[in-house]
């Protein structure tokens, strides 16, 4: 599966769809927001049991405030739509793989 560019509009049609939803609050200004999305696309590829989403912090300012991001990038796991696991700043893929 490819990643989804989530916006307000979007946002609660891709939560309802049953599956975890990983949320990569990003900007294209930041460094490790570059260096996490190949990661990134790589999760939304390999694993068809999760969502993968991308949060543009400077065209989602809504979805930024409500899920809190001060610092990114910021993943977001949600099960259920509730917030399940949350990472802060660059880590390895095996990080995120062992959050979802």
């Amino acid at each position: 599966m490819s990643v989804i560019h989530i916006t307000k509009a979007n946002f609660d049609e891709v939560v309802s769809g049953g599956k975890p939803l990983l949320l990569d609050f990003w900007a294209t200004w930041c460094g490790p927001c570059r260096m996490i999305a190949p990661i990134v696309e790589e999760i939304a590829a390999e694993r068809e049991d999760v969502i993968v989403g991308k949060v543009n912090v400077d065209e989602e300012m809504e979805l930024t405030v409500k899920f809190g991001i001060i610092s990114i990038p910021t993943l977001v796991l949600l099960k259920d739509g509730a917030e399940a696991g949350k990472i802060v700043g660059y880590v390895p893929k095996a990080k995120i793989l062992e959050m979802l």
